[in-house]
């Protein structure tokens, strides 16, 4: 029985389409079965400016890859077949994920699931399989998206209130909340392993279950996206800004990664008789994220309020550290056993597209282990406090401006991206940094307004 039998003997009458476009976040529609049959044959398309156009629906100005000068013809995509995911609070609503094809049928080159999937491509060809899990920190508001603007994003209402790290007292009594959203992510082929309230009020952290790095890729974007879903669905709200208020900390998108041997399915980032069970190889792909981090850390860092959370002493490096299980660092080594032994990245922030947040990771560490880089030595102890004495080439940006800057200088962003890609997201991010440049915002206005 093939696919569209079995949805016409269940009764299913019609399917979600979805994809992120470059900030990650997911478009798509509702096919009818029919309509769907025919895509699954041939594939079909999009209006390709859904690659450039910002969050707001504003088109980029200054891309070459679409705009009024293409005229807008269609972006064609595939099905892939292996993301089903059943929809729990729509009746079992099949939902799939596409990919991007280019003009010849290959790979698209602005995609950002496809890019994805050619740095995995290069890891395979190395013999790596590449293992991931995402852990997201969110705020949970008693808010719609209708208060939060006629509140106009200010003295807004928490699910709970106070600080309350890892709260037994919260969970306990928002226990149906937790349960509801877990089992709803189980049902959404996201499983957690963990969820817990973090410091702040109304902040949960969880952490996805760790698999292989497409799929992880996919579960990060769609538990983003669902979970504002779910909530909203309770008549309440979820926020993944990188930082929605300067009172509390902000919320990190961290990722946790190792290698294992496509053969044998060994860890490779596990050494028995190693510093710290590390291989060499581990220190390698290591050292490779360490170079990399500043020059690829606007694809981690992707938005204006990003780097409001990169703020030293506050939960986040400011700097491209690492270190033993140090959470100053930028890059957290976690010793174990060969199946837990692995690399976390502190770096990112909740608002990321967990495609290019990973594709830079990866690519990165590939770099490291094909020019046999070696890293700094580890820090100890506070890493803030050794900030002023590390070079230039290990201080991360402190805005998107001139993280971009860092993206476009650097020849092999265009080596593991292609250049295509790294043309077109330098634009889209100029193009946020100049919507945000010419707007007049709160802070200005309380300045300025009366007294200069």
């Amino acid at each position: 029985m093939n696919l569209i039998e079995q949805y016409e003997n269940e009764g299913v009458k019609r399917v979600k389409l979805a994809f992120t476009d470059i900030d990650g976040v997911h478009r798509g529609k509702y096919v009818s079965l029919s309509k769907f049959a025919s895509i699954l044959d041939g594939g079909a398309g999009f209006c390709d400016c859904v690659l450039g156009w910002d969050i707001d629906d504003q088109l980029y100005d200054n891309a070459r890859f679409t705009g009024w000068h293409t005229a807008f013809p269609d972006a064609r995509y595939k099905v892939d077949p292996g993301t089903e995911r059943r929809i729990p609070d729509e009746g079992g609503t099949p939902c799939f994920l596409l990919d991007f094809i280019g003009e010849d049928g290959g790979s698209h080159a602005i995609c950002p699931r496809s890019l994805l999937k050619r740095v995995l491509e290069k890891a395979n060809g190395m013999g790596f399989s590449v293992t991931l899990a995402f852990e997201y920190e969110f705020f949970v508001f008693n808010e719609t998206p209708d208060s939060i603007r006629e509140k106009n994003y200010q003295k807004l209402n928490s699910l709970t209130p106070g600080n309350f790290g890892y709260s037994v007292l919260r969970n306990s009594a928002e226990s149906n909340l937790f349960h509801e959203f877990m089992d709803y992510c189980v049902a959404m082929g996201f499983p957690l392993e963990g969820l817990h309230c973090e410091t702040g009020p109304g902040v949960w952290e969880a952490a996805i279950s760790c698999t292989d790095a497409l799929a992880m890729a996919d579960s990060a974007a769609l538990f983003k996206t669902f979970s504002k879903v779910f909530f909203q669905k309770r008549e309440l709200l979820a926020t993944f800004m990188a930082k929605w208020s300067m009172d509390y900390p902000g919320q990190s998108g961290h990722l946790h990664q190792s290698l294992t041997d496509r053969e044998t399915e060994r860890n490779l980032f596990y050494e028995q008789t190693g510093p710290n069970k590390m291989s060499e190889l581990m220190t390698q792909y290591l050292a490779g994220q360490q170079k990399y981090l500043k020059p690829f850390l606007s694809m981690s860092a992707p938005t204006i309020n990003s780097y409001t959370r990169l703020v030293k002493g506050f939960w986040a490096p400011t700097t491209a550290t690492w270190g033993i299980d140090n959470r100053t660092c930028a890059l957290r080594v976690i010793p174990g056993s060969e199946k837990s032994q692995r690399l976390e990245f502190r770096v990112g922030s909740a608002d990321g597209n967990p495609y290019l947040v990973a594709a830079a990771n990866i690519a990165s560490g590939l770099l490291g282990i094909e020019k046999g880089l070696s890293p700094t030595d580890p820090v100890e102890g506070n890493a803030y406090e050794i900030e002023d004495s590390l070079p230039d080439s290990l201080q991360l940006s402190s805005n998107l401006r001139d993280a971009v800057r860092d993206f476009e200088a650097c020849p092999e962003a265009a080596d593991c991206f292609g250049a295509e890609f790294v043309e077109h997201y330098a634009c889209s991010r100029n193009w946020e940094v100049r919507e945000y440049e010419r707007h007049v915002d709160d802070w200005q206005l309380k300045r300025y307004f009366e007294l200069i």
